[in-house]
């Protein structure tokens, strides 16, 4: 007796629920996605192989792009300090500021990249404005030093509590640049921060790679 075959049929697979729930997911993520800010000091940093992350509050930061223009601008979260900052710097160089003008250093994401003959000026712009006007920095030469103004400002808003100083330079940063904040910082003996850096990861073989990996209780082999 023959055996009868039995025709055979592929296996279709409903596909849709599938691609609703793909698209669902997708659309979640682009609709709760944040995209990083542009900054407004554009600096590339040089590599390092830290690992430590760099403070996000109560940070002071010294900014210095390629062509060796010095910046200063304090964490948005320190609203009060930079207040007392702002009003110290004002009585100091008898700027005669107005509270309006003020308003251009407290508002978010604001910094400073003028000397002081500039400053009432440069706070009147609006913050759109601000970008697009060429900066000349603040002055950190031997004979004229503005940075330390700043700092001094600084510690007395931060006086009783933790300031974080942290000091970003680009890769092409000019060395007289960085002598003139080393200078501004010793100056207000401020001999501790922080340096921004690109981090990388350790290179195999180095001391600090065998130290991170080697076990816990024993001591990496003298070098």
């Amino acid at each position: 007796m023959p055996k009868v075959k039995v025709p055979r049929k592929s296996t279709a697979v409903d596909m849709t629920a599938m691609c609703d729930v793909a698209f669902l997911l997708l659309s979640f993520f682009i609709l709760t996605t944040k995209f990083k800010p542009d900054e407004a000091l554009a600096v590339t940093t040089p590599k390092s192989v830290s690992t430590t992350p760099a403070e996000q509050k109560d940070v002071v930061m010294i900014t210095m792009d390629d062509k060796g223009k010095v910046y200063f601008n304090v964490s948005d979260d320190a609203s009060p300090e930079k207040q007392t900052i702002i009003d110290e710097v004002d009585k100091q160089k008898a700027l005669g500021l107005t509270a309006d003008e003020k308003k251009g250093f407290l508002r978010a994401g604001s910094f400073i990249g003028v000397p002081f003959s500039q400053m009432k000026s440069y706070l009147k712009l609006p913050a759109d404005q601000v970008a697009k006007v060429d900066k000349p920095g603040i002055p950190v030469d031997s004979a004229n030093n503005e940075l330390q103004v700043w700092l001094r400002a600084a510690q007395t808003a931060f006086k009783g509590s933790k300031m974080n100083l942290l000091v970003k330079g680009d890769n092409q940063a000019k060395y007289p640049a960085f002598k003139g904040v080393l200078d501004a910082l010793k100056r207000n003996d401020l001999l501790k921060f922080q340096m921004i850096t690109d981090p990388e990861g350790v290179p195999p073989g180095t001391a600090l790679y065998q130290k991170n990996n080697a076990p816990r209780g024993s001591q990496p082999a003298a070098q």
